[in-house]
């Protein structure tokens, strides 16, 4: 027997069993298969000590997710340096105490953040579709899209306030820096460019002259934002937002990366020229889903722990810059 548009039943049998054991998998086990990646990152100035640097990025909390806050609780064990959250802590306007919850004892460290759009607005359900055809038209968020309507707008106040008083800096727009066991880590953060809140021009200048190392923190890693990091000088960026990709194809990978970033660097380490100054890269795949595709596949949920190290002195190097342009 053939089903009504030609193919046999068996065969349209297999392609729905087949649909629906990968929904499974992405939702129900990958989306929760937490992991750590290490990735070491040779940019500080010679001699200096390395630096343990935990990102956290794109935890898109909604309430009751107990094994994604056990398992950011236990991170505080890595014992970082400092610690780097790039924003998208929320996928629930309530998700608020759960978030300051399981970060908690990160917040034992020194650390620094941004927010991104999602830590403002609560997520719409939307066609997955959408993210190819945005790509098609080279339009992401706000960036060449209608403004939002309707949108729920998250406690994100309440959420800074705890990062706050936790002792992290806020890298809205601004500036700051921690001691680090007597070195000075400067940061320049930005707003996220997602939904246009980005504006360099009230940071611009380049690394901080007394600091021992600097570094850009943006939650969206749009060329924009990268292109002025880095003929600014900056040796590092660290971003989010792409979760990767999150549903990539297995031997080829992601298809999107929700911004104008091609997908080549859709996560982990790379590098970015602008200026005739190289920065290096670093994108969170993120350990989180909006609550309403709360799926991932061939691309598990992750957390970074990168250790930055000296480059190489026989490198000629320019000391604010992770390479120049040859």
């Amino acid at each position: 027997m053939r089903a009504r548009y030609g193919l046999p039943l068996k065969v349209t049998a297999g392609i729905t069993a087949a649909g629906a054991a990968g929904l499974i998998y992405a939702a129900g086990f990958e989306a929760r298969s937490f992991r750590l990646r290490r990735v070491t990152v040779p940019v500080l100035p010679p001699g200096m000590r390395p630096l343990r640097v935990l990102q956290v990025s794109d935890i898109h909390m909604v309430g009751g997710q107990r094994k994604k806050q056990r398992w950011l609780r236990s991170l505080a064990g890595l014992r970082p340096d400092f610690v780097i959250n790039t924003g998208d802590n929320l996928s629930d306007p309530e998700g608020v105490p759960e978030v300051l919850d399981a970060l908690g004892p990160l917040m034992e460290f020194p650390g620094a953040y941004v927010f991104g759009s999602n830590d403002y607005y609560g997520p719409k359900m939307r066609n997955p579709a959408r993210y190819l055809f945005e790509k098609a038209r080279g339009a992401y968020g706000l960036n060449g899209n209608a403004p939002a309507v309707g949108v729920v707008h998250n406690p994100w106040e309440d959420l800074r306030d705890g990062f706050d008083a936790a002792g992290w800096l806020n890298l809205t727009n601004t500036r700051g820096a921690l001691k680090i066991e007597g070195m000075e880590i400067a940061f320049t953060g930005l707003d996220d460019p997602h939904i246009k809140r980005d504006r360099y021009a009230r940071v611009s200048g380049g690394p901080a002259s007394g600091a021992d190392f600097s570094m850009g923190i943006v939650h969206a890693p749009y060329l924009r934002a990268l292109d002025a990091f880095t003929a600014d000088g900056y040796p590092l960026v660290l971003a989010g937002h792409t979760h990767g990709g999150q549903l990539c194809i297995p031997f080829y990978g992601a298809l999107v990366t929700n911004c104008d970033l091609d997908t080549d660097r859709v996560k982990g380490l790379s590098t970015h020229e602008a200026g005739g100054h190289r920065s290096y890269l670093h994108v969170s795949a993120g350990c989180g889903a909006n609550r309403y595709t709360p799926v991932r596949f061939a691309c598990p949920p992750e957390v970074t722990l990168l250790t930055l190290t000296p480059r190489p002195s026989e490198n000629r190097i320019s000391p604010t810059a992770a390479g120049p342009l040859k």
